[in-house]
């Protein structure tokens, strides 16, 4: 996104508004979802309302606040997270059948979607031409986005390598289908991802070679292929600095006026070369991405639990405001 400065850093409200819709997205695992579940958190504390939207589902994202499970209806986010302030989160799940039901439900066929519906040949007429699920998730998304349902609307993207498909059947279809009301939504949606007022991608990397040298392909691809705008990348899963793993454990002991058992010492050695190694190999990585993709960073911090709950998502969105206040 395109930050506006504010003094020394950057204006967190501001920020979030520079698009309409941010589109989260990167190679499976490396928290992409966790991600659109802070941006959502961080931007409420902003003042801003936002609806996150997923389109793969059993993505984890009620879990982290605290909720059950949410469908293609809306449900309220917020309530379940401390210090949200009073904007409000919302978060539903978009699948093409029943954006395809919506559609023609609004276009006064409601008679002709039930059947689809009844007659199990919904699923025919969805896949019929390449390209076209995914240009009904997007016209939905489309719809969405000039209807302002929210200050931000978040788009908890697929995977890295069906992302790049899935933003590129817009293109495909207005090719493919000349006229009509397919390629009129195919249009209206390729200007939607060419506006970078209206849409931007935040792609999300861990600090690992594979994960960084997936980032900056998919970053190129999406620049070249469908001409949308890049935001910041975030760089998830850091290890906190941690002070005194320079120190000996022995001589860390005496000067708290302790003693270590035999084999602790060396045990405690082993964990901070081990803390150290991480941490520069994260540096290293965090270094190379800057090189080979010029875009601002925002980074997370690894969280050393075994689910993530509205707590932890406070600590995220209280990191993320940290850094978008950090960046110039």
């Amino acid at each position: 996104m395109k930050p506006t400065v504010r003094g020394t850093g950057v204006d967190p409200a501001q920020f979030f508004t520079a698009s309409r819709l941010l589109i989260v997205a990167g190679k499976g695992g490396v928290g992409k979802t966790t991600v659109s579940a802070t941006v959502a958190l961080a931007a409420a504390r902003a003042g801003l309302s936002s609806l996150i939207i997923e389109v793969e589902g059993k993505s984890g994202l009620s879990s982290m606040y605290g909720v059950p499970a949410f469908s293609y209806d809306e449900v309220e986010l917020a309530s379940a997270v401390p210090d949200a302030g009073t904007a409000s989160i919302r978060a539903r799940t978009l699948t093409p059948d029943e954006a395809l039901v919506e559609y023609l439900e609004g276009s006064d066929m409601g008679r002709i979607s039930k059947r689809l519906m009844t007659s199990g040949a919904l699923d025919m007429v969805s896949t019929a031409i390449p390209g076209i699920r995914d240009i009904l998730v997007l016209g939905k998304i489309k719809q969405m986005e000039r209807a302002r349902l929210a200050d931000l609307l978040i788009l908890d993207a697929p995977a890295a390598g069906h992302a790049i498909t899935f933003l590129q059947s817009a293109s495909g279809l207005a090719d493919a289908v000349p006229i009509g009301p397919i390629n009129s939504q195919a249009k209206e949606v390729l200007e939607l991802l060419g506006d970078p007022e209206r849409c931007q991608v935040m792609l999300v990397t861990l600090p690992e070679e594979t994960p960084v040298n997936e980032l900056v392909e998919t970053a190129y691809q999406l620049e070249d292929r469908v001409g949308i705008s890049l935001g910041p990348v975030v760089v998830n899963g850091l290890y906190p600095p941690l002070p005194g793993l320079d120190v000996a454990p022995s001589a860390a002991a005496e000067a708290a006026g302790a003693s270590l058992r035999p084999g602790e010492a060396e045990a405690l050695e082993a964990a901070a070369s081990f803390r150290r190694e991480r941490m520069e190999l994260q540096a290293e990585q965090i270094g190379r991405l800057a090189e080979a993709l010029p875009l601002a960073q925002l980074s997370l911090p690894y969280l050393f639990d075994a689910e993530l709950g509205p707590d932890q998502l406070d600590t995220l969105a209280t990191q993320m405001l940290d850094g978008i206040g950090g960046l110039s």
